[in-house]
C-alpha cells in the first residue's frame, strides 16, 4: 500500500520535517486508533465537570453525625465552611461563591494532575493530538516540547509532587478523624470509603516519577545507603502501576464525594457497622 508524496512545509518540524517520509493520508493504519484517545477524552471530561460543578456546590459536602468531609472541600479554611467542617480552623473570612471552598488546595491538585508525567501523555495524545496515536501524524507543524508557556510549567512537577503529598496528610487525617463520630467512635461504609480513597491517593501519590528520583534517583552507590534503597524499590513497584492508579484515584475521588453527598443531603442512610 503505497501514498504520493505531498509537499512539506519548508519550515515544518516533526513529523512535517524534510527529512521524515511524506505521504498524502495521515496515517496508513487500520485498525481503530482513534478510540483510545477518545475515551481518555470522555473519562478526563466527565471527572473535570464532576469535579468543577461539586467544587462550587457548597452543598452536601460534611455530615456532622459521622464527621464525613469530602476531600473536595478538604481543607475548609474559611468562615463560609460550615459548622464542624473546619478541621484546621478557619483563617479565611467568608468568601464569594465564585471562589471554591477548597480554594487552597485545588490549584495544587490540578497542577500535580496536570503536570504528572502520565497525565501530559493522556491529554497530548487525546486533546491535543500532539501526536494522537503512534504513526498518527500530529496537525501541528511545529514542535517546541516544553521549553516555552505554558508547557515550561512542567518542569515544575517535583514542586507539586511537594504539595500533593502535604495534602494526603491533610486526607489522612480526615479519614482517620471521621472515626470519632459525634457519639464517640464508630465505623460506617463511609469511613471505608474515605479509608480506601485515601489509601489509594497515597499510593498514586507515591508512585509519581518524581518521588522514585527523590527516593534514589541521585544515588550513585545504593549500598552506601540500604535505607533509601529499601524505600526506591518500594517506590519502583508502584511506579510501574502509575498509569493504573492515575486513573483509579480519579473514579474514587469522584465515588468518594458523591457518596458524602448522598449522606449529607439525607438522600441514604450511612450503613454503619459500630456505632
Amino acid at each position: 500500500m503505497s501514498a504520493a508524496p505531498t509537499a512539506t512545509p519548508a519550515t515544518g518540524t516533526g513529523v512535517f520535517s524534510k527529512t521524515r517520509a511524506r505521504i498524502s493520508d495521515r496515517t496508513l493504519r487500520t485498525d481503530r486508533w482513534w478510540l483510545p484517545p477518545l475515551l481518555t477524552v470522555l473519562g478526563l471530561g466527565t471527572f473535570v465537570v464532576y469535579a468543577t460543578v461539586r467544587s462550587f456546590a457548597r452543598k452536601a459536602y460534611w455530615v456532622p453525625d459521622y464527621h464525613y468531609l469530602t476531600p473536595f472541600y478538604s481543607p475548609c479554611l474559611s468562615a463560609s465552611c460550615v459548622p464542624g467542617s473546619s478541621h484546621f480552623g478557619q483563617p479565611f473570612g467568608e468568601l464569594p461563591m465564585w471562589i471554591p471552598l477548597g480554594f487552597v488546595v485545588l490549584p495544587l491538585l490540578l497542577g500535580f494532575r496536570l503536570t504528572c508525567y502520565y497525565y501530559r501523555k493522556a491529554y497530548y495524545r487525546a486533546v491535543w493530538f500532539s501526536p494522537p496515536a503512534c504513526a498518527v501524524a500530529e496537525p501541528h507543524a511545529k514542535y517546541t516540547g516544553e521549553t516555552r508557556l505554558p508547557l515550561i510549567i512542567q518542569n515544575a512537577h517535583r514542586y507539586f509532587f511537594y504539595a500533593a503529598a502535604l495534602i494526603s496528610v491533610i486526607n489522612t487525617y480526615d479519614a482517620l478523624a471521621a472515626f470519632n463520630t459525634a457519639d464517640g467512635f464508630g465505623i460506617g461504609l463511609g469511613n471505608l470509603i474515605l479509608l480506601g480513597n485515601v489509601t489509594l491517593l497515597w499510593a498514586y501519590t507515591l508512585s509519581c516519577h518524581s518521588c522514585r528520583h527523590i527516593a534514589g534517583g541521585r544515588l550513585k552507590h545504593f549500598s552506601a545507603h540500604p535505607v533509601r534503597y529499601w524505600f526506591w524499590t518500594q517506590v519502583s513497584k508502584l511506579n510501574t502501576r502509575h498509569m493504573q492508579l492515575a486513573w483509579v484515584t480519579l473514579g474514587t475521588l469522584m465515588l468518594t464525594d458523591f457518596y458524602v453527598m448522598l449522606v449529607a443531603s439525607d438522600t441514604i442512610s450511612d450503613l454503619r457497622f459500630v456505632n
